[in-house]
């Protein structure tokens, strides 16, 4: 059995499921390498503004590492906020015969990528997509160095079409590119509907919201690259009363935004849910919205998808072209544009056509799955493993 390292900077929700399934299936033998040793504990997130540990199993079901950093300023964030000294000798030592790496803009990732790529296989998998309100010269230095840092990738997996864009720019060529969409665990969201939309009523009769009215959720971190006031001025337009906006978490611009939605009934906050809470989250909302700025994919649209909610998202999320079926699965909308957010917003014109949408979404979702992710990988390991032979 093939032995494969997984570089990572920490546990998240998204990647622990992937992680499970690769070894429960048994074609390849995973170990997950946590560069952020940190993170072992709860870690302060500055985006959300508070110290957090999630709430579900992480670290179940597959082998894993956490790595000793010793950054001064132990950071995922930072590029010298990840720092491990004796990790490159320990991968050369286990002899690992494939080696995937999260993320390259960390100083030990970085390392990795530049040390390997002959007898071990390296093999890359991100969701950055080009920015199109780059500047031309800044574009062409970013692409030198990109250049530089995949050159020794032997495979890169792209998530979607917007980033196959971003790797076939900077280097590497079609042979070198497997497609393995962004998923999450559908399942998990699943599990218990009934129960999960029965729940959601009530918390939403508990906040006052009619029967009735179609709700606009959005549900992260408050700010200012989510673009959360654009969408408060956006629904600020809608003149019916039969519309509600919800906005569930916490973040740096949370008593601005407060501030900003205080003269209107129909704009609810709700604090920071934990992973646990999430099915019932996306399900007290008929229309998911995330209008992000910049936005290198958008899994939030995965999980509101997997409980049967369209979403409208800004044409600056990477997701937008795979997951938004226009006036099927949802709409897209000119990122920054805050009146063609709004005759979006105007086309859930009741909570029949959000349901219509919302079951399209559902079925649309399942082409979007670990399953397949798995498979991908599990396949560009056994290629490029038996070719060397």
């Amino acid at each position: 059995m093939k032995k494969i390292a997984i570089i990572t900077t920490h546990p998240i929700q998204y990647h622990a499921p992937l992680f499970r399934l690769l070894t429960e299936r048994k074609r390849i033998a995973l170990k997950v390498f946590y560069t952020w040793g940190q993170s072992q504990d709860a870690v302060f997130d500055v985006r959300f503004g508070m110290k957090r540990s999630w709430d579900i199993p992480l670290l179940d079901g597959y082998e894993y590492e956490f790595v000793k950093n010793i950054s001064k300023h132990p950071d995922s964030n930072r590029f010298f906020g990840v720092r491990n000294p004796g990790l490159i000798n320990q991968l050369k030592q286990e002899k690992f015969d494939v080696i995937i790496v999260y993320r390259w803009s960390l100083f030990s990732h970085l390392r990795i990528l530049r040390s390997f790529g002959s007898g071990t296989k390296l093999f890359f998998r991100g969701d950055s997509h080009l920015q199109k309100s780059e500047k031309w010269f800044k574009r062409l230095l970013k692409t030198i160095l990109l250049r530089y840092v995949y050159k020794k990738v032997d495979y890169a997996f792209y998530v979607g079409e917007q980033n196959r864009a971003y790797y076939l720019q900077v280097g590497l060529t079609e042979k070198q590119l497997r497609y393995t969409p962004h998923a999450i665990d559908n399942e998990r969201f699943a599990i218990d509907a009934d129960e999960w939309e029965l729940k959601a009523n009530i918390e939403r009769a508990a906040l006052s919201i009619p029967q009735n009215s179609v709700v606009f959720l959005y549900a992260g971190k408050f700010y200012e690259i989510k673009q959360l006031e654009l969408l408060i001025n956006a629904f600020r337009q809608l003149k019916a009363d039969d519309y509600r906006l919800l906005l569930i978490g916490n973040g740096e611009q949370e008593k601005q935004l407060i501030t900003l939605a205080a003269n209107d009934h129909r704009i609810h906050f709700q604090p920071f849910r934990n992973q646990s809470e999430m099915p019932l989250v996306y399900r007290m909302g008929d229309v998911f919205i995330l209008p992000s700025k910049s936005e290198t994919w958008g899994l939030a649209v995965n999980e509101a998808m997997a409980c049967g909610r369209p979403a409208i998202v800004s044409d600056a999320c990477g997701c937008a072209p795979e997951l938004i079926i226009e006036g099927e699965t949802g709409f897209v909308f000119r990122s920054g544009d805050s009146n063609d957010l709004l005759q979006q917003m105007i086309k859930f014109s009741s909570i029949a056509v959000a349901r219509r949408q919302g079951n399209n979404a559902l079925l649309h979702i399942q082409h979007f799955s670990l399953e397949r992710v798995a498979e991908v990988i599990e396949q560009a390991v056994l290629e490029t493993t038996t070719q060397e032979k």
